[in-house]
């Protein structure tokens, strides 16, 4: 005769007391670098203090970084960076351009991918809102048993492309019934991207008046030290450029690499971009144009410390002519790009 134990035990098994666990699906989760929620002092610092407290992106032993981001940066950063972002703000939806493009991104992804039921397309940010561990949670919930990442930088860096695998993966330590997760890996060398980069800066340089005299590739900076230690990011911000003159048909002094917004007394990689564009006004550079090869979408960087910034300073060094390149964003160009890397990445899923 069995025991009170071991009917109990069999009974806890029976199929139709099985909690119900959707499954079967693939996600695909498009992630950029981030956005505050608004631009008041609050929103800004609750931004900062996540993005500047990511051990990927400052490197500094915390004792000493600390005592510098709470006594100083956070008092005195988040009103300047608040200031910049109102200039830019997407007002008829408040929200940063950053969040409005990237999520046009994944709802186009959607409706490229809809000829079959089981993908399943969403969008976060590695800073702010919505969270990549929200957005996972979603999927997993939706039925994804497996996720591929899109880290949407197209070039490798420790402080962008591993901070979001390392969110991804400290986000699924939390789950039960974890899903298997595939990362796209950098993209800076693929030549639907470098076609479309191409074409993107042809379009624009055929609505001019007058060729530029200079086209400037600025990429976001690192510190040196970054690179000194082994990130390949400069290389890969270099190879781009390289593919980009061969395509175009451009010389070395003609398309100029450079890299912007430092931060902090460090050096970083040089060529600095407003130092370049100060020198080339100063040499008598009268046009020049902009293009931003690193950033998927056009963001804060883009937009105010390029487009704003950058030809203030032009003009004020004597220079007359200033152009800034849209980034691919969700252009026709753009989604043929992510589209071709999300369906190279999931072979074998789908």
């Amino acid at each position: 005769m069995p025991s009170k134990t071991s009917s109990k035990l069999k009974g806890s098994f029976l199929p139709d007391q099985h909690p119900v666990v959707p499954n079967g699906k693939v996600g695909v989760l498009l992630v950029n670098l981030g956005t505050p929620d608004g631009y008041d002092e609050k929103s800004m610092r609750r931004y900062l203090k996540e993005f500047l407290s990511d051990k990927r992106v400052i490197e500094k032993p915390r004792w000493l970084w600390y005592p510098i981001l709470y006594g100083i940066v956070l008092r005195t950063r988040p009103a300047k960076s608040g200031a910049a972002y109102k200039t830019i703000w997407n007002e008829a939806l408040d929200e940063s351009p950053l969040r409005t493009i990237t999520r046009s991104q994944a709802e186009k992804l959607r409706s490229a991918l809809k000829k079959t039921d089981r993908l399943v397309v969403d969008w976060g940010m590695r800073y702010g809102q919505p969270s990549i561990a929200d957005r996972l949670v979603n999927l997993k919930a939706k039925g994804c048993d497996r996720i591929l990442v899109f880290p949407l930088y197209p070039q490798y860096c420790a402080a962008t492309t591993a901070s979001v695998c390392d969110k991804v993966f400290e986000s699924l330590i939390a789950m039960r019934w974890m899903p298997a997760v595939r990362a796209v890996p950098a993209y800076h060398d693929n030549p639907v991207y470098i076609d479309a980069l191409s074409k993107s800066i042809e379009s624009h340089l055929s609505k001019l008046k007058k060729k530029p005299e200079k086209i400037i590739a600025s990429y976001h900076g690192i510190p040196q030290s970054y690179f000194d230690d082994g990130d390949p990011y400069h290389c890969h911000c270099m190879k781009t450029s390289r593919l980009l003159r061969e395509r175009l048909g451009m010389s070395d002094d003609y398309l100029i690499t450079t890299f912007q917004s430092r931060f902090g007394p460090d050096p970083w990689l040089q060529p600095y971009t407003d130092k370049t564009i100060e020198a080339l006004a100063g040499e008598g550079v009268k046009n020049i144009a902009v293009v931003n090869p690193g950033f998927s979408a056009d963001c804060l960087e883009t937009l105010e410390e390029i487009a704003v910034e950058a030809a203030e300073t032009f003009h004020a060094k004597g220079g007359e002519v200033f152009t800034h390149i849209p980034c691919l964003n969700d252009s026709a160009g753009g989604m043929r790009v992510i589209e071709a890397i999300v369906q190279n990445e999931l072979l074998g899923w789908h």
